[in-house]
């Protein structure tokens, strides 16, 4: 009886997240879920909210006894607003606007990763004359808007490579398709987009890149979940538990992509064809290497490393970005890090297998 039942799949997950609610709730009394606001710094869902859409549709807050409501917002800058002014209990955004904003008196915190590297990275078409970042010199760079963030990176990387600002223009093209756009007609060079982007305008164009990232940047998540210190101890522990929701999430997503992209298919609540999850599936395999848990095995997926945040801040004063550094423990915090990544990895692994 028992060998028959276990060959069930759906008995399976079932008893596998029972097992991970059992997990989530030992030592902590029973109680109603505690909700928790999320406020974007995007218009509508996308595939960054694949982590949270897992978190949702594998039953990690469930597990973890939240009640998450998410809005959307016009950007980055907006929910960064939105959170501090106590709209929402945090919000999912590149950190950008919050390092830029503490000269001005915003005060968030990130305190959780949803990559493990920078999101942004030069590229030209893998045709081009430009083999090397030298190379450059003379040419034209695009950037998605203009005097945006991203700057600091083209002015790092092609610094780096002993190009002085003279040396080369920057003009904004904007993102994705208009990114694409302006490189295969040539009207710049080089562009600056996200990997996601990029990784979808080779599959949907026909075309591939060259792509280089910023040796100093590169190791610094600039992508995440932020919230106002007061809040973060206030509902200190239901942001550990969120965190440890993500982090298991992240886990899942890394040990089946495909299980992960039908749960992000489902979660937009249309149809899809055994065609599209191939492709998203195929997106998310490429983005094995950006999100949190690029190595399953790292005690540490998730950390906004405030050292880190501290240096990024001094590229950021080094560019004209902002005034002054500022002290990493004041921008982020790794205080539910160790609480996120303490769980049974080998039980969301098989999870995420049974829901394949």
């Amino acid at each position: 009886m028992l060998r028959s039942i276990l060959k069930r799949p759906a008995v399976i997950a079932a008893a596998i997240l029972c097992a991970l609610t059992a997990f989530a709730s030992a030592g902590r009394p029973a109680s109603a879920d505690d909700t928790l606001s999320i406020v974007t710094g995007a218009p509508t869902s996308g595939l960054f909210d694949l982590i949270e859409d897992v978190a949702a549709g594998a039953g990690f807050y469930k597990a973890e006894h939240l009640n998450i409501v998410k809005e959307f917002s016009s950007g980055a800058g907006t929910a960064a607003q939105l959170a501090a002014s106590g709209k929402a209990d945090m919000c999912v955004l590149s950190f950008d606007p919050i390092l830029i904003g503490f000269d001005k008196g915003l005060r968030l915190q990130a305190f959780l990763s949803r990559q493990s590297r920078y999101s942004y990275m030069l590229a030209v078409l893998s045709d081009s004359p430009v083999r090397t970042l030298s190379d450059l010199k003379g040419k034209t760079v695009g950037e998605p808007t203009f005097g945006g963030s991203t700057e600091a990176l083209v002015r790092s990387i092609l610094g780096g490579a002993g190009l002085k600002p003279s040396d080369y223009d920057i003009t904004a093209i904007g993102y994705a398709g208009a990114n694409l756009a302006a490189v295969t007609s040539h009207h710049v060079d080089a562009t600056v987009d996200i990997f996601s982007n990029l990784m979808t305008n080779e599959m949907q164009a026909n075309v591939k890149y060259r792509i280089f990232r910023d040796p100093i940047l590169d190791s610094i998540p600039n992508v995440g979940w932020a919230a106002l210190p007061s809040v973060l101890a206030a509902k200190n522990d239901a942001f550990k538990r969120f965190s440890r929701a993500i982090v298991e999430a992240s886990v899942f997503v890394r040990a089946d992509p495909q299980a992960a992209a039908k749960i992000y298919l489902q979660a937009q609540g249309k149809p899809f064809t055994p065609d599209q999850l191939a492709a998203t599936t195929h997106i998310v395999t490429l983005l094995e290497s950006e999100l949190p848990a690029s190595d399953p095995g790292n005690k540490r997926i998730g950390l906004v490393s405030p050292r880190n945040f501290e240096l990024y801040s001094r590229t950021l004063v080094q560019y004209g970005f902002m005034k002054n550094t500022i002290p990493g423990n004041e921008i982020a915090t790794d205080q539910f890090i160790a609480y996120a990544n303490d769980f049974d990895r080998k039980t969301v692994q098989a999870l995420a297998h049974q829901m394949h």
